[in-house]
């Protein structure tokens, strides 16, 4: 799919890789629609980018519906926006729980769907979903996270199977531990000890890959973290066993706590 001169839905565009995707997709020349939910933030980004912008809740699905209407000229969908969702289910209230499934996999699939027939009908288009390793393998503290990833894969991977054919692609694209934006950046902790991490830059990269080469999937980590994903995957009582000899208790306390208000 070529991104230049198509036109482009980006969601959770302030954040980090949001930001960072809208930069990228703007030098390519795209035409970019982003969302957020304060105009605040939204305004200046719009400036600076020529971009058109939509107020939306995407744990509203009016609001997506709306959204949807909006940018129904948009060849390709780029769905990154994600509440973090960290700490222990028994920790949060049933209105928690349901926003974090509204906006990390309600919204993503609802937005395909409601986007995609136009993208069908034009022969040509690409929805890419920027998910995460929780995706693939679980950790302490992530159950309700790793349950919007590893639903929004398997969504992205069956999508892509329906709509394999018609010219429009489906990819995800599933970062590691992201350094100078992100959890990190937010919260001011710090990887675990001897856990390496990935850039913004090859993150946006890898979004911009799955797009241009209809790419299933990509993850975006270290070869280390891959494989052991991988083999997490496979063998999560195995997995679980590992994580609980490792070092990264503190870090994953830290992360919890910081992330709390932004349920």
């Amino acid at each position: 799919m070529r991104i230049t001169g198509a036109t482009v839905l980006l969601t959770g565009v302030t954040g980090g890789i949001g930001g960072a995707l809208a930069a990228e997709l703007s030098a390519r020349g795209a035409k970019l629609v982003l969302t957020g939910r304060r105009r605040a933030a939204l305004e200046p980004l719009a400036e600076r980018f020529g971009a058109r912008t939509v107020l939306a809740d995407l744990a509203d699905p009016s609001d997506v519906e709306h959204l949807a209407d909006e940018a129904a000229d948009a060849s390709i969908l780029i769905a990154n926006a994600a509440l973090p969702s960290s700490g222990d289910l028994l920790d949060y209230t049933p209105e928690q729980v349901d926003r974090a499934l509204a906006v990390n996999l309600r919204a993503p699939v609802m937005l395909a769907r409601l986007l995609a027939p136009a993208m069908v009908e034009a022969g040509r288009g690409h929805i890419a979903f920027v998910g995460s390793l929780s995706g693939k393998a679980a950790t302490k503290s992530t159950s309700l996270y790793s349950a919007t990833k590893f639903g929004l894969r398997g969504f992205a991977l069956g999508f892509r199977q329906d709509l394999h054919g018609t010219g429009v692609g489906v990819s995800i694209v599933q970062p590691g531990f992201v350094r100078d934006v992100g959890m990190f950046a937010a919260t001011g902790a710090t990887a675990p000890a001897g856990m390496r991490t990935v850039s913004p830059r090859q993150v946006v990269d890898g979004v911009l890959r799955a797009i241009e080469r209809d790419v299933a999937e990509i993850n975006v980590a270290p070869l280390e973290l891959r494989l052991l994903s991988a083999i997490a995957g496979q063998f999560p009582a195995f997995a679980e066993r590992v994580q609980r000899r490792g070092a990264g208790e503190k870090t994953v306390r830290e992360i919890v706590a910081a992330q709390r208000s932004r349920r």
